[in-house]
């Protein structure tokens, strides 16, 4: 049966409601719940992909829910970004929710069923924002992750979670209250149209200063991209279950927010008026800023997921950057790091999420010699970390050259600095774990010995989807095609 793109669109975002439903009816069926999840994952990638053949033979679609008032409407379409985007989403829920099938079970978390709802929930959001036609509509599903997000932040439902969660609600609701939502409503009171159009929404005679202020309060409003002093959200989450940090940092939540950032840049401003801004060369250094402050903070981290927090905000600033500097290359760059770092950094979590299931570790200076005993899951770290450094045989390198190739088409060779000294950076905070778990030095070494543990590599689904994004960290390097086709045809008209 050929579906219609328009069909299309609606099941990718409705099938993980129905998901959310199955799971909470098979709620005392655990192998039938979570085999809902797994099946419905797998459509709706196999849908996703079946639009992005069709985005790459020049078809694109739009379907209309419902119009407010004349020019605003709960509306969806497909572009290249949308398709990118949606792609890494969908593919990472299954290998997510593997991997949250080995954990939760191992690890013995409580309330798996709400575990599986709301994330299913939270993808219906992620594929509502990825194929949002306009500003307003991407606004709404925006906030509707940030409240479906909050039940598997504060999951553990300890006082440290809550206020983990409290933190996560104030600052995300906070900056789009404070920001995005005047920002918005500016947009449409100066442009009439809230449309994502290639070029912007803006006359040519729309006063600079205007377009300044609102580009700033786009930036800060968009609290999910992390940019310094709004990235606190971040970090408080970390008190999640590490299927959740997961979530968080590849999947969903950081990803809707530079996606957002991306879309609201190229297609409501245009390329070429952000270029020319006053206050643009300001969030660059802002993003250069982050970049660096982020990284030494995480070198200072022991705990394992707040130092791969603090290294998501250096990373997330990487794909602002590269917006930002308005150029094709830099916009190539963001787009494919979109998909590097999700493969790169889930990897990571993926493995600290298997270090405390099996041994009950949190901290790296307890990691001495771990890799001798799940050589496995610190070779998956291994090979994360080189992607997320960006040096070869990984995806995280193509996306690294075209953001510095960006830096280096509009002369802002202090940016160039940033890019390569963070590079360096990336090495100091992440190498050392792995090194550390194969050559733990002599001293460690005698004391592991000296009280033997029974540590062995994780349970098989865990394992299995910590195999499968390495792999993917590895083949986005040798066939970074499909993904660059994908990136030059962002911001270009059909």
């Amino acid at each position: 049966m050929n579906l219609s793109a328009e069909m299309l669109i609606q099941l990718i975002i409705l099938l993980p409601l129905a998901a959310a439903a199955g799971v909470l009816v098979m709620h005392r069926h655990p192998n039938i719940r979570e085999a809902i999840s797994l099946t419905i994952a797998v459509s709706v990638f196999i849908l996703v992909y079946t639009l992005y053949q069709q985005i790459i033979s020049g078809q694109t679609a739009m379907v209309t829910w419902t119009t407010i008032l004349p020019g605003l409407s709960i509306s969806f379409k497909t572009e290249a970004l949308s398709v990118l985007f949606a792609l890494i989403a969908s593919f990472l829920w299954i290998v997510t929710t593997l991997y949250a099938i080995g954990y939760m079970r191992s690890h013995e978390e409580q309330n798996q069923t709400r575990f599986y709802t709301f994330f299913a929930i939270s993808i219906a959001a992620v594929m509502a924002i990825a194929f949002s036609e306009n500003l307003f509509t991407l606004f709404i599903f925006y906030e509707v992750l940030t409240l479906a997000t909050y039940p598997l932040v504060t999951h553990a439902g300890t006082e440290k979670a809550q206020q983990g969660g409290r933190t996560y609600l104030r600052i995300l609701l906070g900056t789009s209250i404070v920001f995005f939502l005047p920002a918005l409503i500016g947009t449409w009171a100066i442009a009439g149209n809230l449309s994502f159009t290639v070029g912007g929404v803006f006359a040519d005679d729309t006063p600079s200063l205007w377009l300044a202020v609102l580009l700033v309060m786009f930036v800060f409003g968009i609290g999910k991209a992390a940019m310094m002093p709004f990235h606190r959200w971040l970090p408080a989450a970390m008190v999640a279950p590490t299927p959740v940090s997961a979530l968080l940092h590849a999947v969903a939540v950081v990803k809707a927010g530079v996606f957002t950032l991306m879309k609201t840049v190229v297609f409501i401003f245009g390329m070429d008026n952000v270029g020319e801004l006053i206050t643009t060369d300001f969030l660059l250094y802002l993003a250069a800023f982050t970049i660096l402050a982020s990284s030494l903070i995480a070198m200072r981290q022991d705990n394992l997921k707040a130092r791969l927090a603090y290294s998501t905000i250096s990373q997330l600033a990487y794909i602002s950057l590269g917006v930002l500097l308005a150029t094709e290359a830099g916009l190539i760059g963001s787009s494919m790091h979109i998909a590097m770092h999700a493969f790169g950094k889930i990897t990571l979590f993926f493995c600290a999420g298997a270090i405390l299931v099996v041994s009950h570790k949190t901290e790296i200076s307890q990691m001495a010699g771990l890799g001798r005993k799940m050589p496995i899951t610190m070779i998956a770290f291994f090979i994360a970390s080189l992607s997320i450094i960006g040096l070869p045989p990984t995806g995280g390198s193509w996306s690294k050259y075209y953001l510095l190739l960006g830096t280096l088409e509009t002369e802002h060779w202090v940016l160039m600095a940033v890019l390569m000294i963070s590079s360096l950076l990336n090495i100091a905070y992440l190498l050392p774990i792995p090194i550390r778990g194969f050559f733990p030095g002599k001293q460690a070494t005698s004391q592991a010995g000296d009280a033997p543990e029974k540590i062995q590599e994780a349970p098989l689904p865990a394992l299995i989807a910590i195999i499968i994004t390495t792999l993917g960290c590895l083949v986005l390097f040798f066939y970074p095609q499909p993904l660059f086709e994908l990136a030059k045809m962002v911001g270009v008209a059909s």
